[in-house]
């Protein structure tokens, strides 16, 4: 983690968040992706970070606070996480995860959940290595045409 600098993510950053995004899905990202960071950028109570490298936005992190949620009272959860392919395996992630379970835990939340596609081994690898495991929830999804 050296010569890297976590800070709390900002509306201007949401450029930078949306080309990383699209390196690793090696896709073009939905124009909404952007208008949800800016949110979460403008929202105070939420941790979300981004991790810079001289300069450079390398890495991101975006979570939320889900009050009374799914017969949970209070807790969080990491939507979505992002490390620049060039800077993978260098505890970029880590090290965001780290501060965001500071924040929620100084904010008396308890609980933080996360959401990783099965087949999705390097991520939920990662996550496995923060500490997470599998929870009471189910994901459920429905195709509406």
């Amino acid at each position: 983690m050296e010569n890297f600098n976590i800070r709390r993510l900002r509306v201007d950053d949401a450029d930078a968040i949306t080309k990383i995004y699209a390196a690793i899905t090696r896709r073009s990202v939905e124009p909404d992706f952007k208008k949800v960071v800016e949110g979460h950028a403008q929202n105070g109570e939420e941790a979300c970070f981004i991790a810079e490298h001289q300069g450079k936005i390398v890495g991101f992190m975006i979570s939320y606070i889900l009050t009374a949620g799914f017969g949970e009272t209070k807790s969080a959860w990491i939507a979505t996480v992002g490390v620049d392919p060039d800077f993978m395996g260098q505890g970029i992630g880590a090290e965001m995860a780290r501060k965001i379970f500071e924040i929620y835990k100084a904010a008396g939340i308890e609980k933080v959940y996360t959401s990783v596609r099965w087949d999705s081994t390097d991520l939920l690898s990662f996550f496995k290595t923060l500490g997470f495991d599998r929870s009471e929830f189910i994901n459920l999804k429905k195709a509406i045409h």
